[in-house]
């Protein structure tokens, strides 16, 4: 927006000339007005984010084709803005001018581009501070944060949890403001620029826990007293990245352009393994592409896809198990106030038999609906493409648990999880929990802490869990207090069993397997402070989730200590978190 009103200002219609206005519930004739005033002025009228009203894209399509060169005053410019969305209409599109503005790909391009933007560009601007030397080392720092936040978005959930849309807006502020304060303070204020720039301006768009962790650890290594005091600060270990020595406005731009086209993941706080999951995610989104454009039709010999799908149903069907009686279990497992891991069973059995119900009634009738038996409904005929491609049913995801497995391997998760709790129910609570078996893992957690709590009389308000990575070995007897879980994998680093520390990956080695671990029920004041890294758990890979009904997110599990003789920064630049399951 920035851009376009010193455009404006550029072409002699600013001030007076030019209305904007953001679209949103209840301004459609507001927009109508500043339309028909422009229409007959000849001013240009700029909207934005028509993502936003699209209750009112119908009128503004109508409007647009019923403009007449005749009527129009020829001075008269209609600007949209607005993000890519599915209402927008298609003729506007087709008959206007389009414009895309995105950052530039690659990190030296990004940093380039913010030194050819407005305010930086302007020479009054740039050699206006009281302190040219912090100004420069931080004003360099800060577009290198602004390019690696945004670069970092193309590693996925080991970048981002969510991609955030991070823009020229946050970078024109900090700047203004990191000018403001340098021009207002003999001593650099970094708590209040940090402050400002990764809680406010950049941190005003981050809406996970996690990622405003990552964001504000990045922003420690471009504002901090090194980089003003320490000529040979580099930003990364490589020492190919830092801030040039002081010099004039044309030697930064040079300098950047003289860093590598390729920048290795080690200046994101990455490890190598993080470019295979970059292509990895790149190959995978290829291919589903390709399969949009797939035909289906049938070679000669080859089975139909009618076929296919009542094989693939018939298959499934056959090695599904019978619904859980939850009324015997409840017999067999009552409530009562000592074990409260009865009544996570019992729920546990309830949600995987809605589950099992739904599945189990979605593969018969789509075999009906093959044989021409019952009609084929847009639910049925979505199952039945999923099966055809081997991925999930819609259908089945909103009863099912957090997954993004293939449908073969979902299908033998699936069977695996009911067999835990046929287990439990059959034989009593293991000795070891299957951590990722479980539908909601909260539940399960909670329950451990309940029985700690009754135990010993302890308001469970009061109580934390400390952590024991254990021995590679199998554990016949349950802990006294506690549990013992298995089924997590460390993505971003491994755990080494000799020295029981969070290490690097092996090469080419993404994920690695966590031994049994011991949840221990303490309270949270006496909770051990040791060298350790707070490690996120996810049920899945993509990490982020939705906020349920019950205030928990729908990914995110909890968050435990994994003992580590690294600062904390080191593997949250490397994006370093626990998961319940793998992709394949």
């Amino acid at each position: 927006m920035a851009a376009l009103l010193k455009f404006a200002d550029d072409q002699g219609f600013g001030g007076s000339k030019l209305s904007s206005l953001s679209l949103g519930q209840g301004q459609g004739p507001v927009a109508m007005q500043m339309i028909e005033k422009g229409l007959k002025e000849g001013t240009w009228v700029v909207l934005q984010n028509c993502h936003l009203a699209v209750s009112w894209m119908t009128t503004l399509e109508k409007l647009c084709e019923d403009l007449n060169p005749e009527t129009t005053h020829p001075d008269f410019r209609l600007w949209l803005t607005s993000y890519p969305s599915p209402h927008f209409p298609v003729a506007v599109l087709q008959n206007g001018v389009k414009m895309t503005n995105e950052p530039p790909a690659g990190l030296r391009a990004n940093i380039v581009r913010s030194y050819l933007s407005d305010p930086i560009s302007d020479p009054e601007f740039f050699n206006s501070s009281k302190n040219m030397h912090a100004w420069k080392k931080l004003l360099y720092g800060l577009c290198f944060f602004h390019a690696l936040v945004q670069e970092r978005r193309k590693f996925g959930p080991l970048g981002w949890n969510i991609p955030y849309e991070f823009n020229e807006t946050d970078l024109r502020i900090s700047v203004r403001q990191l000018s403001m304060f340098l021009n207002e303070y003999e001593e650099v204020p970094f708590a209040a620029i940090k402050y400002l720039t990764g809680e406010c301006n950049y941190g005003g768009r981050v809406t996970d826990d996690r990622d405003r962790r990552t964001l504000l650890s990045i922003l420690d290594k471009f504002y901090c007293e090194d980089v003003i005091k320490n000529e040979d600060y580099k930003y990364d270990v490589s020492g190919v990245y830092f801030s040039p020595k002081d010099g004039d406005y044309e030697s930064y731009i040079e300098y950047t352009k003289s860093l590598p086209l390729n920048p290795h993941p080690e200046i994101f706080g990455m490890h190598a393994n993080a470019d295979i999951t970059k292509d990895q995610a790149q190959t995978r989104l290829l291919f589903d592409n390709i399969l949009l454009t797939q035909s289906r039709s049938s070679k000669g010999g080859a089975k139909s896809n009618d076929e296919v799908i009542s094989d693939v149903a018939t298959d499934i069907l056959a090695k599904l198990p019978l619904v859980f009686d939850t009324e015997a279990a409840l017999r067999k497992y009552p409530t009562t106030y000592t074990q409260s891991m009865n009544t996570v069973l019992v729920q546990e059995m309830v949600r995987f038999n809605n589950l099992l119900v739904t599945v189990r009634a979605s593969l018969i009738n789509i075999q009906k609906a093959i044989k021409g038996l019952v009609v084929m409904s847009s639910e049925l005929e979505e199952v039945a493409n999923s099966l055809l491609k081997g991925r999930v049913p819609g259908m089945w995801m909103k009863k099912s648990y957090p997954s993004l497995k293939p449908l073969g391997s979902y299908v033998n998760d699936f069977l695996a999880r009911l067999k835990f709790l046929q287990d439990w129910y059959d034989t009593g609570p293991p000795p070891v929990f299957w951590i990722s078996g479980f539908y909601f893992t909260q539940a399960f957690l909670t329950g451990a802490q309940q029985n700690f709590a009754r135990k010993y009389t302890i308001p469970i308000d009061l109580l934390g869990f400390d952590y024991q990575v254990l021995d590679d070995k199998k554990y016949e007897q349950p802990p006294e207090d506690g549990v013992y879980v298995n089924g997590l994998f460390v993505e971003g680093a491994r755990w080494d069993r000799k020295t029981k520390l969070l290490a690097e990956s092996h090469q080419k080695m993404l994920y690695d397997t966590i031994p049994t671990m011991w949840f221990i029920p303490i309270k949270k004041d006496e909770i051990p402070n040791r060298p350790s890294y707070v490690a996120p758990i996810y049920k899945t890979s993509e990490r982020r989730g939705t906020l349920s009904t019950t205030g928990h997110s729908t990914n995110f599990v909890i968050a435990i200590n994994v003992p580590s003789d690294k600062p904390q920064g080191h593997w949250i630049g490397r994006g370093v978190a626990l998961l319940c399951q793998l992709d394949n």
